[in-house]
């Protein structure tokens, strides 16, 4: 507990245990990049039906989101088995454990892409994704509630299982599951009862604690992901874009606003890390909904801002995707990780 909140067990693996057995550095957070591309390929799909955008594009990013969760979950799978107190000790501490909940969510979010080639296939990972988040939230919560914590720890990693319990309803009109409405409708009111008080714990770390790292600085933006996450998921389920919906989607346009700054953070922390990927889900997620708004409601500022976030989201993205990438083949991946 008296482990500093900068140290890379912010966002990777403790440092005690980084150098065990083989890719013992692998941070699970780096599920995050799967989280962005797939949120990323899904605000394409929408771009496809609201803007003739061609189709291709979506997925193309969606083929790249399966690639990455390949090539990671192996990479994890590989330290799991070669260095598990490794991963135990990832898991167990009290900022990085939270991020285990990026596997689960992607699991979620997969399935859109996946549909493409298999419903049936799509459906099975879903269902497995929406069983695993829905436990790991039960688990995290019950940890929260039995165990002392130190607000220095309250971070935007605490809102990593609430958006996977929001990240629920997402992909069940592609997976074409039925008779589920109640569930998909608890996932939603979890999350979003629980994104109040745990944004109001972490308002409060960062106003009165110490400032996070400057490294650390873009994962702010995961606050964004209730709210952007959160219209989403509300319309799937209500089937309607509402007022409730509406002040979700204004909602994340302000603190969009207010936490883009965090953005210039990201050169601040050059060289790149794998910690850049925090912003990747929570800006894929308010492009995804500023589309959909603005088929809701099209008007030359809605149609603006949706074209807007998803332009440069896209080229965000896929530079991080293209610096990771290079990073991996020059054998920087240990580094990026810190």
């Amino acid at each position: 507990m008296s482990e500093r909140i900068d140290t890379p067990a912010a966002y990777g693996s403790p440092v005690a245990t980084a150098q065990a057995g083989r890719l013992g550095y692998l941070p699970v957070a780096l599920f995050g990049s799967v989280m962005g591309l797939s949120g990323l390929s899904s605000a394409w799909r929408l771009a496809h039906r609201v803007y003739g955008m061609p189709l291709w594009i979506a997925q193309a990013i969606g083929a790249l989101a399966v690639l990455a969760f390949l090539l990671i979950g192996f990479g994890y799978a590989t330290k799991w088995l070669t260095a598990p107190q490794a991963v135990k000790a990832e898991f167990d501490h009290p900022i990085a454990g939270n991020l285990f909940g990026t596997l689960f969510i992607s699991l979620l979010l997969l399935p859109v892409s996946l549909a493409d080639v298999s419903v049936p296939f799509a459906r099975a990972v879903w269902i497995v994704g929406a069983i695993g988040m829905t436990v790991f939230a039960w688990f995290v919560i019950m940890r929260w509630l039995s165990q002392r914590q130190h607000p220095a720890h309250a971070t935007p990693a605490w809102i990593v299982p609430v958006v996977g319990l929001i990240d629920i309803p997402l992909a069940a009109p592609a997976v074409q599951v039925s008779g589920i409405h109640g569930f998909l409708l608890l996932a939603l009111a979890v999350g979003l009862f629980f994104a109040v008080p745990l944004f109001t714990l972490i308002l409060s770390r960062l106003m009165f604690e110490e400032p996070i790292a400057a490294s650390l600085q873009p994962s702010l933006l995961i606050l964004l992901a209730p709210f952007a996450v959160g219209f989403s998921a509300y319309v799937t389920v209500v089937g309607e874009v509402d007022r409730f919906a509406d002040a979700l989607y204004m909602l994340t346009l302000f603190l969009l606003a207010v936490l883009a700054g965090r953005l210039r953070y990201l050169a601040k922390a050059c060289p790149f890390r794998l910690a850049w990927w925090a912003v990747s889900f929570p800006l894929a997620g308010s492009a995804v909904s500023a589309v959909r708004y603005a088929d809701h409601a099209p008007g030359v500022v809605t149609h603006g801002i949706a074209i807007f976030l998803l332009a440069s989201v896209t080229v965000l993205l896929l530079a991080m995707a293209a610096r990771t990438l290079w990073g991996v083949l020059r054998g920087e991946l240990e580094t990026l990780a810190h």
